[in-house]
């Protein structure tokens, strides 16, 4: 708490002048004999407020009488009462010992002071700090209140220093758990930090993350609406107007009215109210004024359950009224107390009050001021109640630790002087049940209860406060019952929460699955909704971010989760690839007998034209650059990837080599024979044609084993060309190796071409130029097809486009080179003979010339 230099001197001539005033002090206070006694600070009237520069205490006298603070005080004397007459709970409490009280009207801050002073002070000195200094047989030992935070702390600095256990009934600030400032206090109320957690707990549970926050200028206002500031930022919950409740006075009014204001351009419908009630008394009547309805006021405990705020006219139109109550019990026989202490003193006239002799009745009330009160009608609310069960459990509770530093236990009571702090430990040690509630002090000296979850209703003109859900901390649970609440709608209202009829109070809704969110503002809550892109999904709200999807699954745009990637590879049951192996069975044949019938007919002119034992060594190589379809069957392995392209290059090389010598051969005789005839000789008597062909199938050869050796390919799944699928294939398809091997492959076609094309006027037994022609352009076609697609598209069908590649130049150079042999072969025999040869070499010869 700061205070400027004015209020500090202040304060300091307050003490000094204490020991003036206790005296006046003392004789308005209530006092009950006994063997130990108790101090009760409570707020019997209201103080009257002036503006001074100094804090002066006004007579407390003057102000209204509170009823909540009457209530307080005859829960006190209710609970020593039981313990005296052994009618309680524990009928076996303090036996044969007397407890006592001194009641202080702590109307102000300054009346607790002084009453903290007079609780230390004896007949002679003021304080006796030594320790083993005994106080006098009347001086209490236990101070229980005051009432409110801001009030407290005073004292509570005070009486700590030197160790004056102190009960507070409602005093909830956490800054008083602090036990290096505050040694000596305890509460039955639990710590505002327990009551913040439930407030931010609540706003959770129906998603209420776009407030307006206010709070009392006080210290229980200020301290609850900073940590509930602080709390809110760790659980995405955004404040859009936060202020402090000021009193009411003529400067203030329009200050107030430009909160309201404010928060009705924020456009929440949650307004959280950590706030005393007397600051809200001032607060409401301005909303009211500005005909607010649909709102969700969440309140403290403070005042919540005050009829001061509900009896507030025009509040019902408002809305839904939330909040905080401390848990408490219904004190049994507490009532009919009540009521017998307004039925004698109603039998009394209000001039003959200061007349009364100390007898029964006085004994019970003790001063005028006591009748006073007593005769009032002072009803009892729910806020009374709970208070008040704080005040019974506050009085049982130093009952239970003078049991113990007593002996009770052990032999009965002992009579012995006790000093205060002698029962700071055993008070720590408490622990006891009221009303089936448990009862003790943590390390902090709070208690360990948590918060009812309390709502208004109305029936007809009549207030109640109906319990709907609760919060305990320990673990942290929140429980409430929606059904329960009468949720108060405004006429527009276009929007419900999680539970129907919940209001919303969001400032931009929740984004769908799907979609992330993009900050619009300052305000963590206000965003735009994005949709994720394709690969990314999100499965819940409020991130900014999309989440990748794992390498081997896809997501399309907008999704929630990820999906498992459509594996492609030419799988061995598929139609396409049916269809394909009955081509390549039919190819294999065709191959396999074409070269059976050849080595039949070897030594036959249509044989010997054609190669002779080199057409045996083409078809062979034909079979096997078709066998090698097979590896592009199913899933890719790795002896399959080793094989698949370097078998059909090199075996297919191996064909083109051959018919690349033999139209070589079939052009030089006809064509340069006469021009090179000794050259052309060496060449074919020394083997030169075999030579040639294996030269070629060797170089081939050594070009596919260096790329494998160097560069191996691998079965692999290629996830980026497609985003939804992978492709089962072999790597390095397209590597500098292959690229090598293929240009080569090219090379030897094209020159196979070029020496096919000139002998295309031979004669016809030995022009297969047109057929060879035809061939190797369907060669390079399908082949240019297949790279082609495979640069778009890699899925089944592709893959299908190179098996049929692979088929088509092998059926290709088939139909074109050997097909008409082995027509002539078995179904014109009558021109595989040598007449018919040397006859058309007659008629070529013939018309050259």
């Amino acid at each position: 708490m700061s205070m400027d230099v004015g209020t500090l001197w202040g304060w300091l001539l307050l003490l000094l002048t204490a020991v003036g005033s206790g005296a006046e002090f003392q004789r308005n206070m209530l006092k009950l004999q006994g063997d130990y006694y108790l101090a009760g600070f409570f707020p019997l009237h209201d103080n009257i407020r002036t503006k001074r520069e100094r804090p002066i205490l006004e007579d407390c006298k003057l102000g209204t009488e509170n009823k909540h603070g009457y209530h307080l005080a005859q829960a006190l004397r209710f609970a020593v009462e039981e313990i005296n007459n052994r009618t309680g709970p524990y009928p076996n409490l303090l036996p044969g010992v007397r407890l006592g009280y001194h009641l202080y009207d702590t109307c102000a801050i300054q009346a607790g002071v002084l009453a903290s002073v007079n609780v230390m002070q004896d007949q002679e000195e003021i304080l006796r700090p030594l320790p083993g200094s005994s106080l006098p047989d009347d001086n209490p030992m236990v101070v229980i209140g005051p009432d409110s935070s801001s009030r407290t702390m005073p004292t509570a600095v005070l009486l700590g220093a030197y160790l004056v256990p102190q009960i507070s009934y409602e005093a909830s600030n956490e800054m008083l758990s602090n036990k290096a400032v505050y040694p000596s206090f305890f509460r039955t109320i639990p710590s505002d930090t327990i009551q913040v957690s439930a407030m931010i707990q609540l706003l959770k549970r129906y998603r209420w993350t776009w407030i307006a926050l206010l709070g009392s200028d006080n210290a229980y206002g200020l301290q609850g609406m900073q940590s509930l500031s602080q709390q809110s930022a760790y659980h995405d919950i955004c404040i859009a107007y936060q202020s402090v409740l000021p009193r009411r006075t003529a400067a203030n009014t329009q200050m107030l009215r430009n909160m309201v204001d404010a928060i009705l351009r924020t456009n929440v419908k949650t307004i959280v109210l950590f706030s005393s009630k007397s600051r809200l008394q001032s607060f409401f009547p301005l909303v009211v004024e500005r005909n607010v309805t649909g709102k969700i006021w969440l309140g403290s405990e403070d005042w919540i359950a005050s009829a001061l705020i509900a009896d507030i006219p025009g509040i019902r139109t408002l809305g839904t009224f939330l909040g905080m109550s401390v848990k408490y019990k219904a004190i049994p026989g507490f009532g009919v107390f009540e009521r017998k202490m307004q039925e004698m003193s109603r039998h009394i006239d209000r001039s003959e009050f200061s007349k009364l002799p100390l007898g029964p009745l006085g004994e019970c009330l003790q001063t005028s001021d006591g009748y006073v009160l007593a005769a009032s009608d002072h009803p009892m609310d729910s806020y009374d109640l709970a208070s008040s069960f704080n005040v019974y459990r506050a009085v049982y509770a130093v009952a239970h630790a003078l049991h113990k530093k007593l002996g009770c236990d052990v032999g009965g009571c002992q009579a012995r002087t006790i000093n205060p702090w002698q029962l700071l430990p055993l008070l720590k040690k408490v622990r006891f049940s009221v009303g089936n509630s448990s009862m003790y002090f943590d390390e902090n000296g709070d208690p360990p209860t948590g918060y009812d979850i309390v709502a208004w209703q109305w029936r007809g003109h009549e207030w109640i406060v109906k319990e709907v859900g609760s919060y305990t901390p320990y673990p942290s649970s929140l429980t409430v019952n929606t059904s329960l609440i009468e949720w108060s709608l405004p006429a527009d209202a276009t929007s419900a929460g999680p539970d129907g009829q919940v209001p919303n109070s969001m400032c931009s809704p929740d984004c769908d699955f799907g979609h992330r969110r993009l900050q619009t503002g300052q305000h963590k809550c206000c965003f735009d909704c994005l949709v994720c892109p394709a690969a990314t999904f999100l499965n819940k709200s409020g991130a900014s971010s999309c989440q990748p999807c794992p390498e081997k699954e896809w997501a399309p745009p907008k999704s929630e989760k990820c999906l498992q990637r459509t594996v492609l590879f030419l799988a061995w049951d598929a139609p396409l690839s049916v269809a394909l192996l009955l081509l390549l069975a039919a190819t294999l044949l065709l191959t396999t007998g074409s070269a059976v019938i050849l080595l039949l007919h070897l030594d036959t002119p249509v044989v010997k034209s054609a190669g002779g034992r080199t057409c045996i060594v083409m078809l062979a190589s034909l079979t096997a650059a078709a066998a090698s379809a097979l590896c592009h069957f199913g899933p890719p392995t790795r002896p399959g990837c080793l094989l698949k392209q370097p078998l059909f290059v090199v075996s297919f090389a191996v064909c083109l080599a051959c018919v690349t010598v033999r139209a070589f051969q079939v052009v030089c005789i006809f064509k340069f024979a006469s021009r090179l005839p000794m050259l052309y000789d060496r060449w074919a008597k020394n083997h030169g044609p075999e030579y040639t062909i294996l030269a070629v199938s060797a170089a081939m050869l050594c070009v596919s084993v260096l790329r494998v050796a160097a560069d191996p390919p691998e079965p692999s799944a290629d996830l980026r060309f497609y985003p939804d699928r992978i492709v089962l294939e072999c790597s390095h398809t397209l590597s500098p190796g292959s690229w090598v091997e293929l240009a080569c492959a090219s090379l030897l076609s094209g020159l196979c071409f070029t020496l096919s094309y000139m002998g295309k006027d031979l004669p016809a037994n030995y022009n297969e130029a047109k057929c060879v022609a035809f061939s190797l352009v369907v060669y390079m076609i399908s082949w240019i097809c297949y790279f082609t697609l495979y640069l778009i598209s890699r899925d089944a069908f592709t893959m299908a486009v190179n098996v049929f590649a692979i088929l088509s130049s092998v059926l290709g150079v088939f139909g074109g080179y050997f097909l008409p042999k082995v027509y002539i072969i078995i179904f014109r025999p009558q021109m595989n003979t040598s007449a018919h040869f040397q006859n058309c070499i007659q008629m070529y010869t013939m018309n050259k010339q």
